[in-house]
């Protein structure tokens, strides 16, 4: 590829349908080393990017009426594979923020064409800078834009980027993201099933409005109930939980890996004596602690005990809803409720009575699921057009319930049968949002969407390897609803385990 190819002049405009294009910037990037590493690369393992050469176009653009202002990213590699991989965001972030630099490093270290888009939002880490256009007046635009309207615009303008870069379009296009990148991934299948061969969505945080409302409730529960429980105690409760519930599945290994086999209470270890780090001394576990364990577990829920959203799994890192002697304990700054339901930045959630709490829940659910919840069952059109899609979701996921995702595998499965067919979905026990925990990190994810893309190869489990107490342990994931059995033999090594339901 000639370097002169990497300028404005020689890269045609792409034609983008209800858009003017504004920009079209391009930069020849030469030298380009990184190491990635797999917990800045989710769905790939560790990459090490040396002296790679590639172009880096800009394009940035506008809805008319719309006073829009969109960025998206494009680096097209020297030595190229012939594939296009886009790249998702996370938090509140769409694309082209800190991690895309390891994301989009790691595509091009392995040949991809790779692309990411800001949505119009810009990078900040809070939608405060963006959310209010005034006091009582949600940017709908914006918010519209980071749903789902950015995310078909990034894939016509990288595809379109490429076939005039390289004179040919993409054989394959594909989809990464973890997070707020596995929500885009699911929301692209849903509304735009032509944008991508393959995606790979995981950690997904498809319902937006349930997920971001039912954060809320274990902190509410310390003021209800006018507790506040220790870091520690919340720790505590997590390494008993494991201590009673690892076993249950039929082999000792740190991990918990059938939760249907785990019915241990935190309220059974209230006045239990146990170390607390952070104070240095043995204390008894309060009921405070209980309750706001039991209220993380078992999820959002009306003063009748109606399930609103589901709650993370017992053995995920809670100790974020707990204090820590010294330090601050207010609850981090308000970014839902306050901005999007209130839209008053000075609102204060941390006074909703419960019965409010619920009318905010319904409110969020109402007013943004058409614009953010990627949780339409109806995958159809992405089955029809030979579309794959793959998701694991870590167990101890301390961020975004993993219920939450089988609940939305389990919808699409009552709505085809044959969802088996174009979707697999895949249950890390130990592993925490995205990367981390105590468990494997499906680093394969990937290449296994790839071969079951391109050769037809669906894939039948995921290897994972994690440090445990006695070394390295070699396991695999199985597609949900099958879980890992212990069949025998050496358990730190996958010949060991068979996927059964």
């Amino acid at each position: 590829m000639n370097v002169t190819a990497c300028s404005p002049a020689a890269i045609q405009p792409p034609a983008l349908y209800g858009a003017d294009i504004l920009s079209l910037s391009a930069s020849w990037v030469s030298n380009f080393t990184l190491n990635v590493p797999a917990n800045f690369n989710y769905n790939h393992g560790d990459i090490a990017v040396e002296n790679a050469q590639f172009c880096n176009v800009t394009v940035t653009y506008t809805h008319p009426g719309y006073d829009d202002n969109i960025s998206v990213e494009t680096w097209l590699p020297r030595e190229w594979n012939g594939r296009l991989q886009a790249t998702g965001g996370g938090g509140w972030l769409a694309g082209r923020f800190v991690l895309s630099n390891f994301f989009m490093a790691g595509a091009i270290g392995e040949g991809y064409a790779t692309t990411t888009t800001d949505a119009g939002i810009g990078d900040a880490e809070s939608p405060n800078a963006w959310a209010l256009k005034s006091p009582g007046n949600v940017d709908l635009v914006a918010l519209q834009n980071l749903g789902s309207r950015s995310l078909d615009d990034q894939a016509v303008i990288a595809k379109s980027l490429v076939r005039s870069f390289y004179g040919r379009a993409p054989e394959y296009s594909y989809w990464s993201g973890c997070s707020q990148g596995g929500r885009q991934g699911l929301m692209l299948a849903q509304r735009y099933p032509d944008a991508y061969d393959g995606i790979a969505a995981s950690a997904p945080a498809q319902s937006w409005t349930k997920l971001a409302s039912g954060l809320y409730y274990p902190l509410l529960m310390k003021i209800w109930h006018n507790v506040d429980p220790l870091a520690c105690e919340l720790d505590f409760l997590t390494e008993r939980t494991v201590a009673e519930c690892d076993p249950k599945d039929g082999l000792m290994d740190g991990l918990i890996s059938d939760f249907a086999t785990c019915d241990y209470s935190p309220f059974s270890s209230v006045d239990s004596r146990f170390f607390c780090d952070s104070l240095n001394r043995t204390i008894s576990l309060s009921y405070g602690a209980a309750l706001v364990a039991d209220a993380a577990w078992s999820g959002a829920r009306t003063e009748d005990g109606e399930q609103l959203w589901y709650g993370l799994y017992p053995g995920a890192d809670i100790s974020s809803f707990g204090s820590v002697p010294g330090k601050n304990s207010t609850p981090s700054s308000d970014a839902w409720f306050n901005l999007f339901i209130a839209r008053n930045v000075s609102f204060d959630a941390t006074k909703l009575t419960r019965e409010e709490y619920t009318e905010f829940f319904h409110l969020a659910v109402q007013q943004y699921s058409d614009t953010m919840d990627a949780a339409d069952p109806d995958l159809t059109a992405f089955r029809n057009r030979g579309g794959k899609l793959i998701a694991y979701h870590g167990m101890a996921d301390e961020s975004i319930p993993t219920q939450g995702t089988e609940f939305y595998y389990n919808s699409a499965m009552q709505n085809d049968p044959d969802v088996h067919d174009y979707y697999r979905y895949f249950e890390a026990p130990g592993l925490a949002h995205c990367a981390g925990g105590k468990g494997g990190q499906p680093t394969t994810t990937f290449d296994a969407l790839r071969r079951w893309v391109e050769n037809g190869t669906a894939p039948e489990s995921l290897p994972v390897e994690y440090t445990g107490a006695n070394g390295t342990n070699a396991r695999i994931l199985c597609p949900y609803p099958a879980k890992a059995r212990y069949i025998g033999g050496n358990p730190a090594v996958t010949e060991s385990f068979r996927c059964s339901e």
